[in-house]
């Protein structure tokens, strides 16, 4: 039986001797980072290198995001393929030659490496239209939070740049790096928010028998908060509550008249998400009102799920078969709690997202023993992939095309 190819030995030899100037490009953004609705630089950068390669280039497109559009033969075809470009407002604390030279902003999520990635299809692409149809280049703002994809949406995206399906890629540094994720359905979780105010009576912090204590009131919101997951959830859903922010009082020697807690809701399915919902605001209003005091919910459904499509999944998954071969692709890849706001694009287009594996050699710098993480301050997108993602792309917008769109 003949070895299957190692993934280095699968990237497009043209892209390959890209390798050096797709890193440089990456590590620029990644030393310049923008956050949300902010990516001017970027934004311009992009756009420059699309049209010095001859692709029609758009730009401002929700705010901050720019397209680029390649068309060949007479096809009617097209295929949409999504970068996002934006930082999170956290501080880099890694030493790095292209560290963030701005405090408060980084690239801790990838987001550099997928812009250089699209980038570095979009090139060989306009240097070979053996396409039949179009390919629509979508480089998105404000993904952390921000949701760009929406935004882009909202401005006609999808009415001005018409596509048959929409595909998007993601770094995983927990995924060995050069493996393709796929998997059908749910792949990532909605993200919700909430803010719960309790309010209860403020006194000196001598005499708590003259007040209503808004920080215990808390704690047992908190604690019983805990059951709607461990105790109320069907096991086979998945689900996540977590309160990460606990605000009361000023003073050593003061009760405060209130408290605030701060927290994220994950779910794989709005049924789940409505029961917690619902959920959060029993548990709150009733442990305040059995303590004698109130509080007031506030529940914010800020990303959708992920939701692939059965059909583009097996597609997308079959390219990448093809391209690194069976043993770099992972078929089902495992549900991941984050959220993305490619979810937005599913639910009016089908497409999948998937996981591209940068987990380095062992060798590599571990934090407490694992791989650094998405959202670290010592994250880095890792280089070496750059080539085995642009390759994907153009695999995949190649093969979409030649198939009209059948998958």
């Amino acid at each position: 039986m003949q070895a299957e190819p190692s993934v280095a030995d699968t990237v497009l030899p043209e892209i390959a001797a890209e390798h050096a100037e797709l890193t440089a490009i990456r590590r620029d953004i990644h030393a310049h980072p923008e956050l949300a609705y902010e990516e001017t630089r970027t934004a311009a950068l992009v756009a420059d290198r699309l049209r010095a390669w001859g692709i029609e280039t758009h730009t401002g497109i929700g705010r901050t995001g720019v397209v680029g559009v390649l068309r060949a033969g007479s096809g009617s075809r097209s295929v949409a393929l999504r970068a996002d470009m934006d930082a999170l407002p956290m501080t880099e604390t890694g030493n790095l030659a292209h560290r963030s030279r701005f405090a408060g902003r980084m690239h801790a999520c990838g987001h550099d490496g997928h812009t250089a990635m699209l980038l570095g299809a979009a090139q060989y692409l306009a240097r070979h239209r053996g396409f039949d149809g179009t390919i629509v280049l979508v480089f998105q703002p404000a993904e952390e939070g921000g949701g760009g994809a929406k935004a882009m949406i909202d401005d006609g995206l999808f009415e001005r740049f018409p596509c048959d399906a929409i595909f998007g890629i993601h770094n995983h540094p927990g995924l060995a790096q050069g493996t393709f994720g796929f998997r059908d359905g749910p792949i990532l979780a909605s993200s919700n928010r909430f803010d719960i105010r309790i309010t209860g009576r403020g006194t000196h912090a001598a005499e708590p028998h003259m007040g209503i204590d808004p920080i215990v009131v808390g704690a047992q919101v908190v604690n019983a908060l805990q059951t709607l997951v461990s105790r109320s959830r069907n096991p086979r859903e998945v689900s996540v509550v977590s309160v990460t922010q606990f605000h009361a009082g000023e003073a050593y020697n003061v009760i405060p008249e209130q408290a605030t807690l701060k927290g994220t809701v994950r779910t794989f399915s709005y049924e789940e998400l409505d029961r917690l919902e619902s959920g959060i605001r029993t548990v709150a209003e009733s442990v305040a009102s059995m303590l004698g005091a109130r509080a007031a919910v506030e529940f914010v459904r800020t990303y959708p799920p992920t939701v692939n499509h059965p059909g583009e999944t097996a597609f997308a998954a079959q390219v990448a078969r093809e391209r690194v071969g069976s043993a770099h692709v992972e078929y089902p890849t495992e549900l991941l709690a984050a959220s993305e706001d490619f979810s937005f694009y599913l639910q009016h287009k089908p497409g999948s997202f998937v996981m591209l594996g940068a987990k380095p050699p062992a060798s590599s710098p571990t934090w407490h023993g694992m791989v650094i993480p998405c959202h670290h301050p010592q994250y880095d997108f890792n280089d070496e992939i750059l080539p085995i993602g642009a390759t994907y792309w153009v695999t995949l917008a190649q093969q979409f095309l030649a198939r009209n769109g059948q998958v």
